[in-house]
């Protein structure tokens, strides 16, 4: 026994350190993270903006403060805003939209499709000067969408019941203890078609198309990008590469200088992303997917 424990002394010790001193050890990394010497081309100001939205939309805090500080940063002379997301919740959706259609007053500003740019984040993506497609992604699905589990049955066979005081005849819609009534689908359905009607009319007007043509370009199709690019939805293909040299000519700048996202706030982005995932994953809301 104890010479098993001699042994494995050294394991035991690593993992007796790492247990004690963990939040000490965190502290280092944050710091060093934040310090860390920077390179020649960090040290150069960037006078061109890469601000990635990716993944499901749901907080998009983050990604507005990026757009607005690129908005309002002289040195910045045109933005590359690139788009990997299936869509999400509506209100942030035209969060991020609203705040494109300030920057894109007073720089250039180009989106790029690196997979998909459906629903939520083709709304968030309108007002750009151009929008480029990755010959392989997809493209579209405007429509919206609210939906919910019925766990009635569920709950019967473990044993659970619901109980429910409430003001108001709607106060109850959307529940998943029990079936929706034709009443409050009615009442959902309200909601779903006049949000439908708004996202046309802003894509209509973002993209310079015909809102009544919607069945075309709307009515939550699927597209590949050659296919987006046929009905108006996107300007041209291309690849990341060819998406910054757009920028580049509609910017002006002689010589290009791109940001570099610090490792930190990338960890902090991930991070903020997963754990909205996880609160829309336990409360679903009206969705732009």
């Amino acid at each position: 026994m104890g010479f098993l424990k001699r042994l494995f002394s050294p394991i035991t010790a690593t993992l007796g350190f790492i247990q004690n001193h963990f939040k000490a050890m965190l502290f280092v990394l944050i710091v060093y993270l934040i310090f860390a010497p920077a390179d020649q081309q960090a040290l150069t100001p960037n006078n061109l903006q890469h601000i990635l939205l990716k993944g499901p939309i749901f907080d998009v805090t983050q990604v507005v403060e990026q757009i607005e500080e690129a908005r309002q940063d002289e040195q910045i002379k045109g933005v590359l805003f690139e788009v990997d997301s299936p869509g999400g919740a509506v209100a942030p959706s035209i969060e991020v939209a609203y705040a494109l259609k300030r920057l894109k007053e007073h720089k250039p500003v180009v989106v790029y499709a690196s997979g998909m740019l459906a629903s939520g984040g083709y709304y968030a993506s309108i007002w750009a000067n151009e929008i480029i497609a990755n010959p392989g992604a997809m493209v579209g699905s405007i429509g919206v969408i609210i939906q919910g589990a019925n766990v009635n049955e569920l709950m019967e066979k473990i044993g659970i019941s619901s109980q429910v005081v409430k003001a108001g005849k709607y106060k109850q819609v959307g529940t998943p203890d029990r079936a929706w009534t034709a009443e409050e689908r009615n009442e959902l359905n309200k909601v779903i078609q006049d949000t439908y009607t708004m996202f046309v009319e802003d894509v209509a007007s973002g993209r310079g198309l015909d809102p009544k043509k919607d069945h075309a370009f709307a009515n939550a199709h699927i597209f590949t990008a050659r296919q987006a690019k046929e009905v108006g939805l996107v300007d041209s293909l291309g690849v990341r590469f060819d998406a910054k040299a757009r920028v580049v000519a509609l910017s002006e700048v002689q010589e290009a200088h791109w940001n570099q996202e610090d490792k930190f706030d990338k960890f902090i982005r991930q991070l903020g992303m997963e754990s909205a995932m996880m609160m829309h994953t336990y409360f679903p809301a009206l969705s732009l997917r």
